[in-house]
């Protein structure tokens, strides 16, 4: 056998020993039911690595001696998502659940008394991750960041031997395939590493969570090789062929060699939803992972495509989130942060106590009317737990241990930071600084600008910003523009080279893209999703000041709260002025495509579409829309150019009628589209 071997053309045994030690680190790793002997398995890898070091061309990207990690990155590159990852709703009871299950049949025009069927799968409490394949063989590996854009950690992710580098047993794999999965460590390798660190008198890992976030996002993989880091896949995003339940892509994704909701079951309906959240309730400890709760999603993706999403998460699945550990302290403190749009919230500080796997020493209690409705006072003991597992949150005092010395929290009259009066109109919770140059909103303000998924001025930290604004040289976000060489050279710590960067990079954003300069304006609820769908539906920034509260609410994934903040942001004197400012030094976003020009008879003209299309889900009809210069809204009006009725149409079809709208069926749109292009 050993002499067949050497005859063996060295490509072919490659190849083949690749496939070998594929398929038994899927039933090692994924399976738990190993077919040969650890000893064996390394004999077959260290046979590879010296045909592989022999011969040099032979490495691959899928090959399984790819995941001891690569030399240290000097950084990470921004991803753009195939398809934005959506956040969830959530849901902390049974009866929010039923509600759920409500709006679903309401949306759907369903009777109360419909049964919809779920998938209802555990809620892995780690990091949420992209993955791209290209003929079957991993890509691009990314955090999912705002959702649209996110962090390059292939190499990291390479290192994970629950991710298949090569999808498993795909004959003609799809040539592109997205794959959503939540990274996370065990218990018992949270409890290794951090042993192992205490042993070395480097700080331990507040929890689990927080240990895999930081493993994926280690410059040098090899760091992360070392960690034994796992994935559960949840779902699919781009790419996927077309299946007709949740369920199945499940099984799809188990196909390919990934471990997919290991605990998912299949609910005929929410009652059996909540019997599966009432069981694991009981027995999620017992789990090798932490979980904080459980997803629901219809299984239809026919109905998932009918109910689409609101802007940042879907109308057809919500997270229902377990009732979180709390812990008892006492509050030394109440001081007030004041925040990027002005808002002055009160902040208990407390005594260090651990909750939920990690120290908190600060709570937020959002508000005055917050902190007089629980009757916190400086000395109190209350009790805390972390709202949603995440953000800690002073629940109640435990007044029988009151003692007389403590001591009322009043908000102050001025903001601490800048001494400018606090204002607190009527109808709102929120006091907030008037103080139009205060240093705390200037500074956020300006550092939300320049992030990465902002405008992206590289070099532009805390340290700069905080010198930059002190010493006058900058009152708002435009102001960056016109800073000089000789001003940032002049500043503590900056030398000729690190000022002739900063420069650079400030000049070179001037042409960023239309949704990247939306985001960097920090309107209110304009996240990184949001700003991707104003971009898409105007091609110029000024057509979107130009437009009425009412037209930014038609457009699907926008909605009236967030019309109305876009609305009265660029109804302010303030922001007239920096846009003015910032036209002046030359930041002008690129016009959309030509494909989106008045050429098209498209251009302009307003779609609605309701009802299931044969042809493509209704997002790629509203995207083709989109990029051919028209607008796709989600709720018909007299302005509705055109309503685009699908198999089972709803009450969208109805009111066009009423109201006199153009109807066309699927195939006078396509004949429509043909025409444009």
């Amino acid at each position: 056998m050993p002499g067949k071997r050497k005859e063996q053309d060295p490509a072919a045994r490659a190849a083949e020993l690749r496939r070998e030690l594929t398929y038994h680190s899927y039933r090692y790793y994924v399976l738990d039911q190993p077919e040969i002997s650890d000893a064996e398995y390394d004999r077959r890898l260290r046979e590879l690595e010296e045909l592989e070091t022999a011969h040099p061309e032979l490495i691959t990207p899928d090959s399984p001696t790819q995941r001891v990690g690569a030399q240290p990155a000097e950084e990470f590159g921004a991803v753009e998502h195939p398809t934005p990852m959506l956040s969830l709703g959530n849901a902390f009871s049974a009866d929010e659940l039923t509600a759920f299950d409500g709006r679903v049949k309401r949306m759907l025009e369903l009777p109360e008394t419909a049964a919809i069927e779920y998938v209802a799968e555990l809620k892995v409490d780690g990091l949420a991750v992209s993955l791209t394949y290209e003929n079957g063989v991993l890509g691009v590996g990314a955090t999912r960041g705002d959702g649209v854009r996110g962090e390059d950690i292939t190499q990291t992710l390479r290192t994970v031997r629950t991710i298949p580098l090569r999808l498993l047993d795909q004959a003609s794999p799809p040539a592109l395939l997205e794959v959503r999965g939540e990274v996370y460590l065990s218990r018992e390798e949270f409890e290794r590493i951090n042993r192992e660190r205490e042993a070395a008198r480097e700080p331990a890992f507040a929890n689990p969570r927080n240990a895999a976030a930081g493993s994926v996002r280690q410059l040098d993989s090899r760091i992360t090789a070392s960690r034994k880091l796992d994935l559960i896949a949840y779902g699919l995003g781009a790419g996927s062929k077309r299946l007709d339940t949740h369920s199945e892509g499940l099984q799809f994704l188990r196909a390919c060699g990934f471990r997919a909701s290991p605990e998912a079951e299949v609910c005929k309906d929410i009652e059996q939803v909540i019997a599966f959240c009432d069981a694991w309730s009981d027995n999620r400890h017992d789990l090798p992972y932490d979980i904080d709760g459980v997803v629901a999603k219809v299984n239809s993706i026919a109905l998932q495509e009918r109910l689409g999403h609101v802007a940042r998460s879907p109308r057809w699945a919500i997270a229902y989130k377990y009732a979180p550990e709390q812990a008892t302290t006492v509050v030394r403190d109440i001081i007030v942060s004041v925040g990027r749009t002005g808002a002055m919230t009160p902040v208990a500080m407390m005594d260090p106590v651990t909750i939920s796997g990690s120290t908190v020493s600060r709570a937020t209690l959002h508000n005055e009317d917050e902190v007089r409705r629980k009757d916190v006072r400086i000395g109190d003991t209350v009790i805390i737990h972390k709202a949603g597992e995440v953000i800690p949150e002073v629940v109640s005092v435990v007044t029988a241990k009151r003692t007389g010395k403590e001591q009322a929290f009043h908000m102050p009259a001025r903001c601490p930071v800048c001494g400018a009066e606090a204002e607190r109109l009527p109808g709102e919770a929120v006091t907030r600084c008037t103080g139009i140059a205060c240093p705390a909103q200037v500074k956020e303000r300006i550092l939300h600008f320049a992030s990465r998924g902002g405008m992206d001025l590289e070099g532009l930290g805390p340290a700069l910003v905080e010198q930059l604004v002190e010493g006058g040289l900058v009152r708002d976000p435009a102001d960056l523009y016109f800073v000089t060489d000789e001003q940032l050279v002049g500043l503590e710590r900056m030398a000729d080279k690190s000022a002739a960067n900063v420069i650079a990079a400030i000049a070179g954003s001037k042409r960023r893209p239309l949704d990247r300069l939306l985001y960097a304006l920090g309107m209110r609820h304009v996240g990184g999703h949001v700003a991707g769908v104003l971009a898409a539906n105007f091609a110029r920034l000024e057509e979107i000041q130009g437009a009425s509260q009412e037209q930014l609410a038609q457009i699907e994934g926008i909605g009236p709260v967030i019309a109305e903040s876009i609305a009265v942001f660029f109804r302010q004197r303030q922001t007239k002025a920096l846009l003015v400012k910032l036209r002046q030094a030359g930041v002008m976003p690129p016009p959309r495509a030509p494909a989106a020009a008045g050429a098209s008879p498209l251009a302009g003209k307003t779609f609605v579409f309701t009802g299931e299309l044969s042809g493509c889900t209704r997002e790629q009809a509203q995207e083709r829309v989109r990029s051919l210069g028209g607008r796709a809204v989600a709720s018909v009006s007299k302005r509705t150019d055109y309503v685009v009725a699908g198999e089972s149409p709803g009450s969208k079809y109805d009111q066009a009628r009423r109201l006199g709208v153009t109807i066309l069926d699927e195939d006078e749109f396509r004949k429509l589209v043909e025409r444009a292009v």
